[in-house]
């Protein structure tokens, strides 16, 4: 299993949120190609980038995420507001290795079987979740579908994962439900990467123990809560 640190970037700036809500805000960085650089040296292999304005449709960093992806060596995963196909080929250009869809995938799933056949092994589902039903639009909007179906709904599709996001818990650092993550994994065939509230090293690997292909850190990482150096020596990749 491996530590992908998040870099989600908001006018311009990287940022940390409470429960995906931007009126929580706590961490706010400046450079956020600079965090990238950061991470890649200090030896993670994989960075999780998302563009939160995009995700919530109020502008996006285009420009900014091209440069940030073009910084580091890193495998990187993108996402937000990616509903098209036009989205998912702009992404792979500007040097994105999957490319996240999250609110189209879950709307529309005939869109989704045809984007998945067109880049087999590069959309990663984002299928993010508050009490055990999968959310949409930027995690704004709650969906009928519980996330063990809509799991078992792509398995036939040739994409590279499943990213599951514990929206309740995402930015409160006070731990993960590694009961519903095991859950969540043994529902799946894909390769499924957790997040959502991870903030100890035994957390990490009793996901990976579960088999989690990989977890996504973001304000534990951030705020020191886990020690960078700790994290990236045995789960950096």
């Amino acid at each position: 299993m491996i530590a992908v640190p998040a870099v989600d970037v908001s006018g311009g700036r990287c940022v940390q949120w409470v429960g995906g809500l931007p009126e929580t805000e706590r961490v706010s960085l400046p450079d956020p190609p600079a965090v990238a650089a950061r991470w890649w040296r200090k030896g993670f292999g994989t960075l999780h980038v998302v563009d939160l304005d995009a995700a919530l449709g109020r502008g996006d960093n285009r420009a900014l995420v091209r440069e940030l992806i073009a910084r580091t060596g890193a495998v990187t995963q993108f996402g937000g507001g990616v509903r098209d196909r036009e989205g998912i080929e702009g992404a792979l250009a500007a040097g994105a290795d999957r490319v996240i869809v999250g609110t189209r995938a879950v709307e529309d799933f005939a869109w989704l079987t045809r984007a998945a056949a067109a880049f087999p092994g590069q959309v990663v589902v984002a299928a993010d979740m508050r009490d055990g039903k999968v959310l949409r639009r930027g995690w704004t909007r709650s969906s009928d579908t519980t996330i063990e179906d809509f799991l078992a709904a792509l398995d036939d599709l040739p994409v590279a994962g499943v990213l599951c996001t514990d929206v309740a818990r995402e930015g409160r650092v006070q731990g993960s439900d590694l009961e519903r993550a095991g859950a969540v994994i043994r529902a799946s065939r894909h390769p499924v990467w957790m997040s959502g509230g991870i903030s100890g090293l035994d957390e990490l690997r009793r996901l990976g123990r579960a088999g989690a292909a990989g977890a996504v850190l973001g304000m534990a990482l951030y705020d020191g809560t886990l020690s960078v150096e700790a994290v990236a020596r045995e789960f950096g990749g």
